[in-house]
């Protein structure tokens, strides 16, 4: 019988602060460990081919932020990237993770840089992926939307916008080079979880709480040069929210940062996994395997 290596992945609920959050888990546990953070408006599933493809080597834990996917919040919980940050700390804690490389995409770079700020020993390595924590990497759409904030006239009607269909799934095939490559899924789940009741009120909490991500900017590069973790970043060069400078950025602050750009879009994993994909295996193998 042919060997083939796929790994199972199994799908679990971790209660933090009375928040239920659904994540996606494969890999050995003695292996070096991934902590992925998924972006918007997404949620896990957008790491399940990266998973079935790297789940062998290593373990890879992906959650649902309150606000997506399979999450559910109680009553009465606010949102905003502090909380969502929050959150993640105590799902951290409470699945065993002490020492991991961050993988930080769209909303997961400014959830994830807060938790690296706090618990910079935690972490062994970072990926990054479209996510953007410089000022040149914002577009003039990024920047008309962080400009959107609480009780601003016309906010909330601005972000509302953004949560319909042909949005998210502009979000996934814009840029792309070969749409064939882009499968309908992503786009077609996530609008489903906005759709569902109460989802969208979130997004525009969320969305109005987006400029205090742009004013921590300056913290989290001190914090890159001042902690300079092993970094890999990964870019789709065409994202219409965070161009391509976003990525050189990086290497302001971390001269010995890998650099690599594709010619796709904002979710660069949907379209360029196959070239992706052994790139972060061989950042890993890179990595001391104390961790």
């Amino acid at each position: 019988m042919a060997v083939v290596s796929v790994p199972h992945i199994r799908h679990r609920v971790v209660e933090v602060d009375g928040v239920r959050v659904f994540y996606r888990e494969t890999g050995p546990a003695d292996a070096p460990t991934l902590l992925l953070l998924h972006g918007f408006p997404s949620a896990s599933h957008q790491f399940r081919r990266l998973m079935d493809a790297l789940g062998g080597r290593f373990r890879m834990i992906a959650p649902d932020y309150p606000g997506f996917g399979h999450t559910e919040v109680p009553d009465g919980f606010v949102y905003s990237f502090d909380r969502l940050a929050d959150i993640v700390e105590g799902f951290a804690d409470a699945v065993g993770l002490r020492r991991f490389v961050l993988y930080t995409f769209d909303f997961g770079g400014p959830v994830g840089l807060r938790l690296a700020a706090r618990r910079p020993a935690q972490i062994a390595g970072l990926i990054v992926q479209n996510a953007n924590a410089y000022d040149e990497g914002l577009s003039d759409m990024a920047r008309a939307m962080t400009a959107n904030k609480p009780g601003q006239p016309g906010a909330e009607h601005n972000v509302r916008q953004i949560l319909e269909l042909p949005v998210t799934r502009g979000q996934y095939e814009g840029g792309t080079t070969d749409l064939e490559l882009i499968a309908p899924d992503g786009w077609t789940l996530d609008q489903h979880f906005l759709d569902l009741p109460g989802r969208k009120d979130a997004q525009v909490l969320l969305a109005l709480d987006y400029h205090t991500n742009v004013a921590l900017y300056p913290v989290w590069q001190q914090w890159l040069r001042e902690h300079r973790p092993p970094t890999l970043v990964l870019w789709g060069r065409n994202d219409a929210f965070f161009p391509e400078a976003g990525a050189h950025a990086y290497r302001r602050d971390l001269p010995d940062a890998a650099v690599h750009v594709f010619d796709t879009g904002h979710f660069a994993l949907e379209e360029n996994l196959p070239e992706i994909a052994p790139i972060i295996c061989d950042f890993i193998d890179t990595l001391p395997n104390s961790y």
